[in-house]
C-alpha cells in the first residue's frame, strides 16, 4: 500500500478512540492586551506597506520578543511573506506598544515550493539557533506538470536573524519518501539533528494531529515514529496545532491547538499538554475565541489563530492573528489556564 494511504488508514482506525475527550464549550480566559494593525508597521528595505499582518510566530530572546508575522502586500495574488518585529516583553504586556513599529522581511518566496507564499511561522530556539517552521505554498513537479500545494517548511536563522537554510519536510516509510500536504507543526525537543515534533499532514479527507520524530538536517519525518494524538470532534470540520510548544516542567510541554466549528465556521483555540515525545497528557475545551468587531471581521471572519505561545513569570501570552488581517496579543494567568485542562488517564 502507498505510504500516504497507509498513514490515512492508520488515522481512520484510531479516530474512534481519540474522540469525546473535549466538549463544545468556550470559556475565554484571555484578556486582550494589544493589537498591531498593518498600518502600524514600517517595513525597512521594501517600498510598500502591508495590507495584512497576522498569524505571528513568537519567541523570547534576550529580554525581547521576536515576533514573526505573516505579511501580505496586495490582495491580487495574496502572496505572503514572514516579517520580524522586536518588542519589549514587559512593555508589550502592559499594552505600551509605541507605534509605528519597525519591521523587516525575513522570508519571502524564493523557491518553487514556496512561490505563492511563506505563511504562518512558528518559532523556537535550539542550540543558539532560531528555527522557523512555516507553510510553504507553491509548486511541485508531478507527472510532467506543476502541482500547487502547501508543505511544512523549515528555515534556520543565523545570528543576524536571516535565513541560512530553508527546506520542507517529507515523510519516509521503508524505501518510500512522500511529500504530503502538511502544515501546523511544532518542534517539541531537539537532540542534535533529530527533533520530536507535532505534525498535521493532510491525507485525503483526513486531517488530524500527529506526533513523530524528524531528522532536521534532511527534513525527513520517520513514518514508523508517527502517532495520532488529537482528532476533531463531531461538531468540528477539522483540528490542528496552532503554536510553538512552551515547557511547563521537565516532562510537559504546553501547546495551542485550533478547531474549526461546523456551526459558524469560526476558528477557536484551546491548550494541550504533551510529553517531549509527543504523547497527549491533557487537553482543554476552547479557551480563546474571536470577540467583538476588531477580532471577528477581517479578510477571513471569525478567526483567532496561533502562532506564538510564551511563558513570562506567571503569565501565559498568546500572540496570534485575528481574522487574517491583524495581530492580537492575549494574556492569561497561567494557573487559570491550566486549571481548565482535562488530564487523560494513562
Amino acid at each position: 500500500m502507498p505510504l500516504e494511504d497507509a498513514l490515512r488508514e492508520r488515522a481512520l482506525r484510531e479516530l474512534g478512540g481519540l474522540k469525546r475527550v473535549r466538549r463544545p464549550d468556550t470559556v475565554d480566559v484571555f484578556r486582550r492586551v494589544a493589537y498591531i494593525f498593518p498600518g502600524d508597521l514600517r517595513v525597512a528595505g521594501y517600498p510598500r506597506g502591508p495590507v495584512a499582518a497576522f498569524n505571528p510566530g513568537a519567541v523570547v530572546s534576550g529580554g525581547k520578543v521576536l515576533v514573526f508575522p505573516r505579511m501580505v502586500f496586495d490582495y491580487y495574488g495574496y502572496v505572503s511573506s514572514v516579517g520580524l518585529l522586536q518588542l519589549d516583553l514587559d512593555g508589550l504586556l502592559s499594552g505600551a506598544v509605541e507605534k509605528p513599529l519597525e519591521a523587516r522581511l525575513v522570508l519571502w518566496p524564493r523557491e518553487l515550493w514556496e512561490f505563492r507564499g511563506c505563511e504562518d511561522a512558528r518559532a523556537c530556539r535550539a542550540g543558539g539557533r532560531v528555527l522557523l517552521l512555516y507553510t510553504g505554498y507553491g509548486y511541485h513537479p508531478e507527472g510532467g506538470r506543476l502541482e500547487l500545494k502547501w508543505v511544512q517548511g523549515l528555515a534556520v536563522l543565523g545570528e543576524d536573524l536571516t535565513p541560512v537554510s530553508r527546506k520542507f519536510f517529507r515523510i519516509r516509510g521503508g524505501d518510500e519518501v512522500v511529500a504530503p500536504r502538511m502544515k501546523d507543526s511544532a518542534i517539541l525537543e531537539v537532540k542534535g539533528e533529530e527533533a520530536s515534533m507535532l505534525l498535521r499532514p493532510s491525507l485525503g479527507e483526513v486531517e488530524v494531529c500527529w506526533s513523530g520524530w524528524a531528522d532536521l538536517g534532511e527534513a525527513v519525518v520517520s513514518a514508523e515514529s508517527m502517532r495520532v494524538v488529537l482528532a476533531h470532534e463531531d461538531w468540528e470540520f477539522k483540528v490542528g496545532w496552532s503554536t510553538n510548544a512552551a515547557p511547563i516542567s521537565s516532562n510537559e510541554m504546553l501547546v495551542g491547538w485550533h478547531g474549526v466549528l461546523k456551526s459558524d465556521y469560526s476558528y477557536r483555540e484551546g491548550l494541550a499538554v504533551v510529553s517531549p515525545d509527543g504523547d497527549l497528557l491533557a487537553v482543554s475545551d476552547y479557551l480563546l475565541a474571536p470577540r467583538g468587531l476588531v477580532e471577528e471581521y477581517g479578510d477571513r471572519p471569525l478567526v483567532v489563530f496561533g502562532c506564538g505561545l510564551l511563558l513570562h513569570r506567571d503569565q501565559l501570552v498568546w500572540v496570534g492573528g485575528v481574522s487574517d488581517y491583524a495581530v492580537g496579543v492575549f494574556a492569561a494567568d497561567l494557573d487559570r489556564a491550566l486549571e481548565r485542562l482535562h488530564w487523560l488517564s494513562g
